[in-house]
């Protein structure tokens, strides 16, 4: 059953991500065609600033108790994050940890396309799939109403506007999960990242879904045909995209470490976003961190796939240790290395957050109903975001154009010089 504290966290991260999206995301948007490098670090500040309000409503709205143990992280060091997919929604609850530890602003996620945002509204992508629970019945409807022939033209238009505008902005990686298609979106991304020398921590999930009862059936399934273990607390991960990921990132010379994160819940688990909005919030949230700097870890394509898959050997152990003994990943509840923002300070930020996020949307609202100059502004940014999405598919796809396009001048300059 829907509970209001479900309601009043959806609300909250729809009204301040819409608002945020159209009154402080839009107004730099012209800066893309200037310089894509200053975009892309502006913008990743001001979605910074929203990442902050889930953390504070989990934890000071619904008390939730957050306990990092292990290595934790060297602060504004680039690395790939893998973590155990134990929930739908432990890339956002990651956030609590990456505030005491890290720059919210450096992160980028990785998740499977069916995770975005409500038709034609851009939200960021803690409430994809909230908002989906509800938008899914819409499209439904929808579809049902149509005349047959148009069936299909409306089920592909529907599924282009999945994508949501903040997220086209904050530069997230989407992925069908067909490699022949995530392969050339995957160089293009990182080879953008590497040439504007983006300091990023990309979260990537290397079991491809979450634990569920049907997953770990086939996961099993496969473990049984590959003459591997079977795994009751994770799933066998793919080892393709992650490996793919290293590689290029070290390449570009963008990669300082691995942090291998593994997530777990000692009281109730919220598996899916219905979860949430039930009212279903975690109680308790364990990561235990271990930092591999990249020196470390191997070089070859065979041995990097070998070394993923013993980290999850290592993942169902210590996970097993954990919810059949006592409940913690380490008897000091502590970290080897201390967070880089003490508590007072994660309280502070944490205050901010749920005042300005509070306050934000009525004065947005208010902006509206009080001066028509703020009505045309906001239709017009509809307006441009709904055409952008169905002729280039995403602003991230305008972004990285805008980059090539400056990489190529710059090419010519440097050639003309040279010949002369």
């Amino acid at each position: 059953m829907v509970s209001w504290k479900g309601i009043y966290f959806v609300l909250a991260l729809f009204l301040g991500s819409f608002f945020g999206s159209i009154f402080m995301l839009g107004p730099f948007l012209p800066l893309m065609f200037i310089s894509p490098a200053w975009y892309r670090w502006i913008t990743d500040c001001i979605v910074a600033t929203w990442l902050t309000l889930p953390v504070a409503l989990l934890e000071m709205v619904f008390g939730a108790k957050v306990v990092v143990t292990g290595d934790g992280f060297v602060p504004g060091e680039r690395s790939v994050i893998i973590m155990n997919h134990r929930t739908r929604m432990d890339w956002m609850f990651l956030w609590n940890c990456l505030l005491r530890y890290s720059y919210l602003r450096l992160e980028k996620i990785c998740l499977k396309s069916s995770l975005k945002s409500i038709p034609g509204f851009g939200s960021f992508a803690t409430i994809s799939g909230l908002c989906n629970i509800c938008t899914d019945q819409l499209i439904r409807l929808s579809y049902l109403c149509s005349p047959p022939i148009r069936r299909m033209e409306h089920l592909k238009r529907m599924q282009a506007y999945r994508r949501g505008w903040a997220m086209q902005v904050a530069a997230f990686v989407f992925i069908q999960r067909k490699w022949e298609d995530d392969k050339s979106h995957f160089e293009k991304m990182l080879d953008y990242f590497c040439d504007i020398r983006e300091p990023l921590q990309l979260l990537i999930f290397p079991e491809g879904t979450d634990l569920t009862a049907n997953t770990k059936a086939r996961s099993n399934e496969f473990a049984e045909k590959s003459g591997l273990q079977k795994y009751e607390y994770v799933l066998h991960p793919r080892t393709t995209g992650f490996t793919f990921v290293v590689e290029r990132l070290r390449e570009g010379d963008n990669l300082d470490a691995i942090h291998d994160i593994t997530v777990a819940y000692p009281q109730n688990i919220p598996q899916t976003e219905k979860h949430l909005l039930n009212g279903n919030f975690p109680k308790e949230i364990h990561f235990h961190v271990r930092r591999y700097p990249i020196e470390t870890v191997p070089t070859s394509k065979e041995e990097l796939q070998l070394w993923c898959r013993k980290r999850w050997e290592e993942k169902e152990e210590r996970l097993r240790h954990f919810y059949e003994g006592g409940k913690c990943f380490s008897a000091t509840g502590q970290s080897i290395i201390p967070p880089c923002k003490s508590e007072l300070r994660v309280l502070t930020v944490k205050c901010v957050s749920l005042l300005y996020w509070t306050v934000f949307p009525l004065g947005m609202l208010a902006l509206l109903y009080l001066y028509s100059f703020a009505r045309w502004y906001f239709a017009a940014m509809i307006i441009f975001f709904v055409v952008q999405q169905k002729i280039f598919g995403g602003l991230e796809l305008i972004e990285l154009a805008c980059h090539r396009y400056f990489k190529k001048q710059q090419k010519f300059h440097d050639t003309k010089i040279k010949t002369n």
